[in-house]
């Protein structure tokens, strides 16, 4: 079996000349994309468009960097923020309305833990889901094999290593759930501050 199909189907795989062809092409759009002016936002869709495997409008503030990018699905309105890096060894399917704030880490991509057997040269990938509406804070790290559910938020400095269900706030290293997000939460801000009611109005007619 080659090293490309041992990597898809989520076996032990060496990077070899076949898998770096592939990850020499996603260098050439990153190179792209990471060199491309913020104002043209135009050409940046674009650029994205090719990049990853599935999006719809998905925007992303350079600098960003990942392995293949056909392996990272995104839906409708996902944003990345600064320095967000995806290691897409194996699939990365992440839902509608998400965000990413500055330095999130997506680590599909793993070695083995035995010192002689890491040093083979053979390493794995583990698919990440994550759901749809959820909010990832700045410097987290979803580790391989992660699936996090819909209506989450993931507080800043997490390391996410075990499944998180949905409508949580979840934080921590490891990453734990902290509490359920509930209706007393809608109209709230920051900490148990309210949003405004010229605002409120705003979004209640959406």
């Amino acid at each position: 079996m080659k090293n490309i199909e041992r990597r898809d189907k989520g076996l032990a795989y060496i990077a070899d000349d076949e898998v770096f062809a592939q990850i020499k092409k996603c260098r050439k759009l990153l190179y792209k994309l990471n060199h491309t002016d913020f104002d043209n936002t135009q050409e940046l869709s674009e650029i994205i468009g090719c990049l990853l495997g599935k999006s719809e409008n998905a925007i992303i503030t350079p600098p960003f960097h990942c392995d293949y990018g056909f392996n990272i699905e995104v839906g409708k309105n996902f944003y990345a923020n600064y320095n967000c890096t995806i290691l897409d060894v194996a699939k990365v399917k992440i839902g509608d309305n998400c965000l990413l704030a500055p330095n999130v880490a997506i680590y599909t991509a793993g070695h083995p833990v035995y010192p002689t057997t890491r040093n083979s040269g053979y390493e794995y990938g583990k698919e990440i889901v994550i759901g749809d509406n959820v909010w990832i804070g700045g410097n987290s790290v979803i580790c391989p094999g992660v699936h996090i559910g819909s209506n989450v938020v993931i507080g800043a400095g997490s390391v996410v290593t075990k499944d998180i269900p949905d409508w949580c706030i979840a934080a921590g290293n490891p990453c734990k759930v902290i509490r359920p997000i509930t209706e007393d939460d809608k109209r709230k801000l920051y900490k148990n501050e309210e949003i405004d009611q010229e605002a409120w109005e705003i979004i209640n007619q959406e």
